[in-house]
């Protein structure tokens, strides 16, 4: 009489480096100082486009390519409210501490508004490598086209998980497994080329590495605990398919 024995995988323990990141950040941008908690992340998208319309009044700058800069940020900061408001994301309804919100807004949330006024103020004088038509065109599709890969993949894990707790691997996530941070790079990426100046490349450089690669290496080692979790890893990505 023969026995079969069915062996579940272990989950993956997490990384210590990624655990001490996450801790660290966790108390730098939510718990600093103490005391009371009267803001949330979401909040600052709701400030993009009347900030980079003021910078555009304030600099008399109304140049093409100022006009298409406020089209791609401010409106991605509208998208991503509407998004919110119909399927939220429970990281940035996070209440916390002004000591937090100061830290979040200098050390991440405030350089992407640096983006825009280095464009607007002239502080950056592009010299795109393409024609300007051709290198607008590139800038917006990127933007289109990670607009509507992060809204996909945040609306389909939303409504997924709503139903039952799963693990997903269809759709949106059948190929890559973190299309929404993805999405986000593609966006921040265009933006960082219309504006063509090497301070946002180090702060990309800074949010995808210190911030992005640890939250994905962290929801791996979550992802591991389902019993599929194996064959989704070998099949697929982790952002760009045959790449990465």
């Amino acid at each position: 009489m023969s026995t079969t024995v069915i062996s579940t995988p272990l989950p993956n323990k997490e990384p210590a480096w990624a655990e001490a990141m996450r801790h660290w950040t966790n108390y730098f941008v939510n718990d600093f100082g103490g005391g009371p908690r009267p803001w949330k992340f979401a909040w600052v998208k709701a400030g993009t486009f009347p900030l980079l319309l003021f910078f555009i009044a304030w600099y008399h700058n109304t140049t093409t390519a100022a006009w298409i800069y406020l089209a791609m940020h401010g409106s991605y900061g509208l998208v991503w409210i509407i998004k919110d408001m119909a399927f939220p994301d429970r990281t940035w309804q996070t209440r916390i501490t002004i000591g937090g919100g100061i830290n979040a807004f200098l050390s991440v949330l405030g350089w992407y508004w640096v983006f825009g006024w280095l464009l607007i103020s002239g502080v950056s004088r592009p010299n795109y490598p393409l024609p300007d038509y051709a290198w607008f065109c590139l800038c917006i599709s990127l933007c289109i086209l990670g607009c509507v890969i992060m809204i996909a993949a945040d609306a389909q894990k939303y409504f997924t998980l709503r139903l039952r707790r799963e693990l997903i691997t269809d759709g949106m996530y059948r190929y890559i497994r973190h299309p929404n941070y993805l999405g986000e790079m593609m966006i921040y990426g265009s933006l960082a080329l219309m504006v063509w100046h090497w301070l946002p490349v180090v702060v990309l450089a800074w949010v995808w590495g210190g911030l992005f690669a640890v939250n994905m290496t962290l929801k791996e080692t979550s992802m591991s605990h389902y019993p599929e979790w194996a064959h989704y890893k070998q099949r697929s990505w982790w952002l760009l398919p045959w790449v990465l």
